[in-house]
């Protein structure tokens, strides 16, 4: 602790103005406060005791004389002055709004959450509507943790685990995974991190290496939402997804469950939401971002408008730098207190517009920042490369060369081509092939195949049995008039509509075409991900968009695995026969190693077309060769197999087998005997060399 005969230094009177937020200075036992508002006129930082958090028990003014540098706000004050104080916030006032870029948005009644606090408190009386209209917020406002910031965590020698060809990724909620009694998981922890914890085994057991869990940025309770995408705070962990109460208990919690996947060599990626916040549009409440600097955080369309390409009502400012640097803080702390290995950008496209919307196609800031930062460059970057404007930039109109990209592209065209659609075996083989066409290997772009994440579904639209169980959505319980979620899946119901009373016929085809796709998924170049519960038929019974239904609709019914083991089997195999054979998930494309062939030698591009056959050699890579032929028509079709003397081959994969034939566990694979192999409809065979 600090002599106290010394002279005071300058940061110890005045604080200083970084890092942002509350730190807490162990050699002076003080906190020091920091808050960037460029245009107010008025800050004051109250700190408040635990029971009671509508009167502040210390109230500090900041003198723009001696508590500002530039735009940023500071003070320090010692802990032995404020010991019961347990939580802080901030009031703050400022011009009245003026032309579209001075639109502000100050009211020194609102009770401001920093938006740098690592921890959120909310009162018994908090109350989201408050915030949205005129007069105080005291005791309805979310406050900051002191405590949050002497947080400590031993990490017992951590290790990041590191995935290449092995890498499969299972997209996943905190909640919804274990929230179902049937999950498995102790009633204590159902539906947090610890949860996912528990579960572990599970996910080892099936294959998975890399868990992408859907947003755990804090949220408001009361905004109506459960997925996540509506995030409050861009670095306070979710508390409802820990069970050690209100304090700073989160923390740790999700340090532990990063801890235990990293010990069972699983890698960690956060969606994460860096495009709107979830005080909504002009209307909504004034919680944080807007009452602090509104004119620089949010993008205006003018003044009592935002932009909205975020689809939610506002859209965060991107080309401002007090923006970049709270997005690249945040990556930071969630990469190095929290160790995530990498993160999925939700809306990426967002990042490129500048502050009037329109779109740098030069040098987007916010992109090259994060590239740019030693901290972060090493990560598993994954961009979902387009926004709710219309703007889409798949592939290299991206302009982050390095990152991985969520594949659209993928999803649909390969849901065409299953549900039996003409004029896809080209766009099929470019999938397959690893998306050649949006990620170029040229001496210009020499981008990766592995960039392409690969995916058929994702929390964004059908299940994976809903997209062969339903034509139409039924999503008019999330409140919209069933107008919500995407308009067309490429979904198709196998000629019964949902699940009552549903034929044994349909239900063996659907289960036929669920594992179609999955082959095609772990057969093709690139990076492969799905969606938790998909490997024993999830269902949201027809709700393609129910971010707003936190109860049976969404929560995992792991009953399932037991009604559909053969699915869960086929899967699980699938997984491991991948990870079994690195030629098939490459650093770079296949080039020379495929050859394409159709039912005969040559690949019918025709548009009636419905199959496609290919021969991957695997030498190069230190694998055995495999044979695959694909059928999407509704009859049999008799291939021949090309290249290879008879008797080389053996049958791994038949999709219109029952199982356990539909796979073959290694070693007992089939010996084929006949170049003729005759494919029953809209199914796949895999053969390997032998």
């Amino acid at each position: 602790m600090r002599d106290p005969e010394l002279p005071m230094s300058w940061a110890s009177s005045e604080g200083t103005p970084s890092p942002l937020g509350v730190t807490w200075v162990e050699e002076e036992h003080a906190y020091n406060f920091a808050l960037y508002s460029k245009h107010a006129w008025r800050v004051s930082l109250l700190l408040y005791a635990e029971d009671d958090a509508v009167t502040p028990l210390f109230q500090y003014d900041l003198n723009h004389l001696r508590n500002k540098s530039g735009p940023v706000w500071h003070c320090r004050v010692r802990k032995d002055r404020v010991e019961a104080a347990r939580y802080y916030a901030y009031r703050v006032s400022g011009p009245s709004p003026a032309a579209a870029t001075e639109w502000h948005w100050f009211d020194f009644d609102k009770i401001l959450l920093d938006p740098y606090a690592a921890s959120v408190f909310f009162p018994e009386s908090f109350e989201r509507g408050a915030a949205a209209q005129p007069g105080s917020t005291a005791g309805k406002a979310p406050l900051g943790h002191l405590s949050a910031c002497e947080s400590r965590f031993d990490w017992a020698n951590d290790r990041r685990p590191i995935h290449e060809s092995d890498t499969v990724i299972y997209e996943l909620h905190v909640r919804t995974f274990t929230m179902n009694p049937n999950s498995g998981v102790s009633e204590e922890r159902r539906g947090t991190y610890r949860g996912i914890i528990e579960k572990i085994p599970y996910l080892k057991d099936l294959g998975i290496t890399v868990v992408e869990l859907m947003p755990v940025l804090q949220n408001d309770p009361q905004e109506g939402s459960h997925w996540g995408y509506m995030p409050l705070n861009f670095f306070a962990p979710h508390q409802r997804y820990a069970g050690s109460g209100p304090l700073c208990g989160q923390h740790d919690e999700f340090k532990e469950m990063v801890h235990a996947l990293h010990q069972a060599d699983i890698e960690v990626v956060t969606d994460v939401v860096y495009n709107h916040t979830a005080e909504g549009d002009a209307v909504g409440p004034v919680h944080s971002f807007r009452g602090i600097d509104n004119s620089n955080v949010m993008s205006r369309a003018e003044p009592g408008r935002y932009e909205n390409f975020s689809g939610t009502g506002n859209t965060l400012n991107c080309a401002n730098r007090a923006v970049r640097r709270l997005v690249l803080d945040s990556l930071r702390h969630w990469a190095h207190d929290m160790r995530v290995d990498g993160f999925r950008f939700d809306l990426a496209s967002i990042f490129v517009r500048n502050s009037d919307g329109s779109i740098n196609f030069d040098d987007p800031m916010l992109t090259a920042d994060v590239m740019s930062d030693p901290g972060l460059e090493h990560l598993r970057l994954i961009a979902e490369p387009w926004d709710a404007a219309g703007l889409n930039q798949l592939g290299r109109s991206f302009p982050a060369h390095t990152w991985f990209q969520w594949n659209g592209r993928f999803r649909d065209d390969i849901r065409r081509f299953v549900r039996g659609e003409p004029g896809f075996v080209g766009a099929l083989m470019s999938r397959l092939y690893g998306s050649a066409d949006l990620f170029p290997d040229d001496r210009e772009h020499a981008y990766h195949p592995y960039q392409s994440v690969n995916y058929v579904t994702s929390h964004d639209g059908f299940t994976l049995y809903d997209l062969v169980a339903y034509d139409k959505k039924r999503n008019w319980v999330n409140g919209h008039q069933n107008a919500d979620g995407p308009s067309d899946d490429y979904s198709w119901n196998c000629g019964w509509e949902g699940d009552q009373n549903v034929p044994p016929e349909v239900v063996t085809l659907r289960k036929r075409q669920v594992k179609t796709f999955c082959t095609l998924l772990f057969l093709s170049n690139g990076t492969p991900m799905f969606r938790a519960g998909d490997e024993f038929l999830q269902t949201q019974h027809g709700n393609s968009n129910p971010y707003n239904q936190d109860n049976e609709t969404t929560w995992l019914d792991w009953s399932r695995m037991t009604q559909y083991p053969d699915v869960h089997r086929f899967f699980k195999l699938a997984i491991a026969f991948r990870k079994a054979h690195p030629s098939l998930g490459r650093s770079r494309f296949w080039r020379d190693d495929v050859h394409w062939h159709g039912v005969g030698a040559s690949t019918d591009l025709s548009y009636q077309s419905h199959s496609l056959a290919f021969h991957l050699r695997g030498r190069s890579q230190g694998d055995r060769d495999m044979y695959v032929m694909i059928n999407s028509y509704w009859e049999s079709l008799t291939f021949a197999v090309q290249a290879i003397p008879r008797g080389t081959w053996a049958r791994v994969i038949d999709t219109a087998a029952e199982s356990p034939n539909d796979f073959l566990s290694p070693g007992e694979e089939a010996v084929v005997t006949s170049t003729a192999y005759t494919v029953g409809p809209r199914s796949i065979v895999v053969l390997l060399e032998i």
